[in-house]
């Protein structure tokens, strides 16, 4: 039988993956599961009505990364019709988040269509095994996560409570949110899945849940029609590759920039001028972070077609120009990997939530449009069907017969997270659970002033940049979830502490 690793964000999940493994599933087939089961029961930071990629690395075929990211929408409508129904909102999350909720801020969802699809090229299992533990979770309940409870404090009234189901599941009959550890049930959850698992994907996208989905968001005059539904189709892309320390990594091409910027700074940093994070590693680490992400602020995330600017990034990079040329939400992720070489990873986002349920679905609906600092072209800032940005960069890597799936959540501190627990793995030589648990640092760019953000323990550089210094590892910097198949010796998984997460690995406990 084949055993497979798994690296996920609750327990819940990772042990939905270990019952598709012991059922006879591959890596996709638990991977896929256990995402199923993290969007459906993490309310707030992730849903199923969202977008999401997944890389998979099989050993007889290229790497591939699968993308059913948010798309803009408006097939069927006049110019005059688009950019309404959005309500722009103000929350004391992190350092100040504002965000577009409603209906005007859906984009069209792409995540089902990723994991069907990646099913049908890489699974073995049948789809309605795949979605059962996602269906027993919400039909009994589950159980609300501390840090899906930390969000909820600063949206659950604000956003979460524009829907009577929704409010209704995340809050108590008096009227204050659930507490973490409280029993969640969301109204026909688990029927929707239900009719997922019987009919596949096509329910959601021309079905019944589609039509209930796009009639709610018209009804309010957003711009997500059945045409856009109906028309969505997830993209099999040739993986962006790198070559960093005998490894080879795979992760998402564009026209995503996740992948670009990950791939940029593990190119970078490929020479660091130490064997540990002392200040001279350090200080290339911020000026490289500073240089990439500064790069993509004002080259990449307002470009309509970034294939040359990501060319012209990636060979600043392999040339040691970047420093000298540009030195100036939500999401979840589930890694796995088999005995047989197959490496899945797949981060999913929901963004910020736009708080909208269509009544009898159970379904909160994704605000794409409206993530502010990530898509900074606005509400009609592309053509129905276009891919919105996105730093989703769920990885694949490969190493004389070793197979690593990685992946984080973390808005604009995902490639910052991914590429210092790389480095600590591949250059370092740290075990698994030791790179992702090293404190990290992050350059932030989306403000007025860049700021250093940084975890304790740190021998930091001088910079002329201002210093945000935590007091604990915080989940501010991503969360790491891995698993590694080493060809003689086992697997090694490890989930972040930064964030609840989970680990299994099928036929044993871990």
């Amino acid at each position: 039988m084949t055993r497979v690793a798994i690296a996920t964000t609750s327990a819940l999940a990772a042990e939905a993956g270990r019952q598709v493994a012991d059922a006879g599933g591959n890596a996709v087939d638990a991977a896929i599961a256990a995402a199923l089961v993290t969007v459906n029961t993490e309310p707030g930071v992730c849903a199923l009505a969202g977008g999401a990629y997944v890389t998979v690395w099989a050993p007889d075929r290229p790497p591939v990364t699968i993308d059913g990211n948010h798309s803009f929408p408006g097939r069927g409508l006049q110019p005059e019709q688009l950019g309404r129904g959005a309500v722009n909102v103000t929350m004391a999350y992190g350092v100040g988040i504002s965000t577009l909720v409603g209906v005007g801020s859906v984009a069209i969802p792409g995540a089902l269509a990723a994991f069907e699809r990646a099913w049908q090229d890489f699974g073995g299992m049948p789809w309605n095994e795949l979605l059962m533990p996602a269906i027993a979770a919400t039909r009994d309940g589950f159980p609300l996560s501390s840090s899906c409870r930390y969000y909820l404090n600063f949206s659950g009234d604000l956003i979460f409570g524009r829907s009577v189901d929704g409010y209704r599941a995340l809050h108590t009959a008096d009227g204050p949110l659930h507490d973490a550890g409280a029993v969640i049930s969301v109204p026909h959850l688990a029927d929707s899945l239900q009719a997922i698992a019987d009919e596949g994907a096509e329910v959601f996208y021309k079905g019944e849940l589609g039509r209930a989905i796009a009639d709610h968001v018209r009804a309010g005059e957003g711009a997500l029609t059945r045409q856009d539904l109906a028309a969505f189709e997830a993209i099999v892309r040739p993986a962006m590759i790198s070559e960093v320390g005998g490894w080879q990594i795979a992760t998402n091409p564009p026209p995503a920039v996740g992948g670009a910027v990950l791939t940029a700074m593990l190119i970078a940093c490929a020479d660091l001028p130490s064997e540990r994070w002392d200040k001279a590693a350090l200080d290339r680490l911020v000026r490289v972070y500073h240089a990439c992400l500064d790069y993509r602020r004002d080259k990449l995330d307002l470009s309509n077609d970034i294939a040359a600017p990501v060319a012209e990034l990636l060979d600043a990079a392999g040339s040691g120009q970047l420093l000298s040329k540009w030195s100036s939400s939500s999401t979840v992720h589930t890694s796995a990997v088999d005995d047989n070489g197959i490496g899945c990873a797949i981060t999913a986002s929901a963004g910020y939530g736009s708080g909208e349920m269509p009544a009898g679905t159970g379904l909160w609906l994704n605000n794409g449009l409206g993530e502010i600092e990530l898509n900074r072209r606005g509400l009609v800032g592309g053509k129905p069907g276009e891919r919105l940005p996105s730093n989703m960069a769920p990885s694949v890597a490969r190493r004389m017969g070793h197979v690593l799936a990685i992946g984080s959540p973390g808005a604009d501190r995902i490639t910052s997270a991914l590429h210092q627990t790389l480095v600590n793995l591949i250059k370092f030589d740290m075990t698994l659970e030791d790179a992702i648990a090293h404190p990290r640092l992050h350059v932030d760019t989306t403000g007025d002033v860049d700021t250093l953000a940084a975890e304790p323990g740190l021998d930091l550089p001088q910079t002329e940049m201002p210093i945000r210094h935590f007091d604990s590892l915080n989940m501010y910097f991503g969360g790491v979830g891995a698993a590694l198949c080493h060809r003689q010796d086992g697997f090694e998984v490890a989930s972040d502490p930064r964030r609840e997460g989970g680990v299994s690995i099928s036929g044993e406990d871990v």
